[in-house]
């Protein structure tokens, strides 16, 4: 019988938290209320940003992990019951070593560690795939998120188990948006609106050719605008990086730029989600972006970029060659077909949904047996003969 649990567990969570991107917002919200729903617990998020972090999630603390030197990490870490690294994509080459260091540290100090539904790649550089290997060698549990990240891990070497799961944002609930906010947004309720989003180059996309795709969905929104009378909506998913940027500099390639509009609010992740479901079409890049589509029941066309998109096309048994194999044609005949079977596209992804929901609301199992497995454990050694 699992042991009665005493005080709330103290977990921390690691990831590319702070605000920079609603994707993985999404993510971090999901996870919490996930744990909530299940244990009671006191979260510390190791994070970019914590004012940001404190703002948008209902956590206990939150760090911030990019200052904190090795002795002040493991001072956060020596009291927790639990150290999870995820979800996302963490493991690439820039900043592989630096996610894992609060993975080797837990470890030193005895503190179970999760890997929880993370993406992993580009793994190029020798250096990061050995540190990948090593550390995740010595975690406790390991899930991801889609299939070529489960065969990268063993490409670098990880022997220990690793399950496939999902993203965990396939778990989130939407708040309550109404239509009239994307009037507010500039947008006609008249007309339909299609959704577009974009995704700047960087380490984790480092063979996105900016020319080359700002191009291609300048054409795809001028052939919506004429095709669809639609009204076209740019979804900047990491406002303050780089997306408002690109958004901006796609419109300007644009003959129909008038009908197009970049929003301008600071969405939360649900507020962001329950949006979507005033949209009547997306096309897109990010990951996130094509998942809150997928959520709501719209219509969507990928510009797989990475490894993790094509991964979500192929649990929804979705086609789309990848980013650099896409022209205009290709791309606007992609559309024009998913626009005249916009409704059986809709209960195409609608069916796959539950199953991908299952596999995500495995990570949070995974989780909450671990932490029983500790309380048990630690149960029994205070309980044993002798300890009394």
């Amino acid at each position: 019988m699992t042991a009665e649990v005493q005080r709330p567990f103290r977990i921390g969570i690691s990831g590319s938290y702070g605000g920079f991107n609603m994707g993985d917002e999404a993510i971090l919200s999901s996870m919490i209320t996930q744990i909530e729903a299940q244990v009671p617990a006191e979260i510390t998020v190791f994070s970019r940003c914590p004012e940001d972090t404190l703002r948008r999630h209902r956590v206990s603390r939150a760090v911030p992990v990019r200052e904190l030197s090795r002795q002040d990490s493991m001072t956060e870490l020596e009291c927790l019951d639990l150290f999870v690294l995820g979800g996302g994509g963490l493991l690439y080459d820039k900043d592989a070593s630096r996610y894992l260091r609060e993975v080797r540290l837990a470890k030193d100090l005895g503190i179970p560690v999760m890997v929880y539904a993370i993406s992993a790649g580009p793994l190029t550089y020798g250096s990061a795939r050995e540190a990948v290997r090593l550390a995740l060698e010595e975690v406790d549990v390991i899930t991801v998120r889609d299939r070529t990240g489960h065969k990268l891990l063993e490409d670098v070497g990880v022997t220990r188990g690793i399950e496939v799961t999902a993203d965990p944002a396939l778990l989130l609930e939407p708040a309550d948006v109404s239509a009239e906010q994307l009037r507010v947004e500039g947008l006609s309720l008249e007309r339909p609106v299609v959704a577009v989003s974009v995704r700047e180059p960087g380490p984790a996309a480092p063979e996105i050719d900016v020319r080359h795709y700002h191009q291609l969905l300048a054409d795809a929104a001028d052939f919506m605008v004429h095709r669809f009378e639609a009204d076209v909506a740019f979804v900047p998913m990491e406002r303050v990086r780089n997306d408002m940027q690109h958004c901006h500099a796609v419109i300007a390639q644009m003959h129909c730029a008038d009908r197009a509009t970049v929003l301008r609010r600071d969405y939360g992740a649900t507020e962001l989600l329950g949006l979507f479901r005033h949209f009547q079409f997306a096309v897109g890049m990010r990951l996130h972006f094509l998942i809150f589509a997928a959520l709501q029941g719209v219509p969507f066309v990928a510009l797989p970029y990475a490894s993790k998109v094509k991964g979500l096309l192929q649990d929804l048994e979705m086609e789309m060659p990848q980013l650099r194999d896409v022209n205009a044609g290709r791309l606007i005949a992609a559309i024009d077909q998913s626009w005249d079977r916009r409704q059986e596209v809709r209960e195409h992804i609608l069916k796959r949904l539950p199953h991908l929901q299952e596999r995500a609301s495995a990570n949070n199992t995974r989780l909450v047996s671990l932490l029983l497995d500790r309380a048990d454990s630690h149960h029994a050694r205070t309980t044993a003969p002798g300890n009394a």
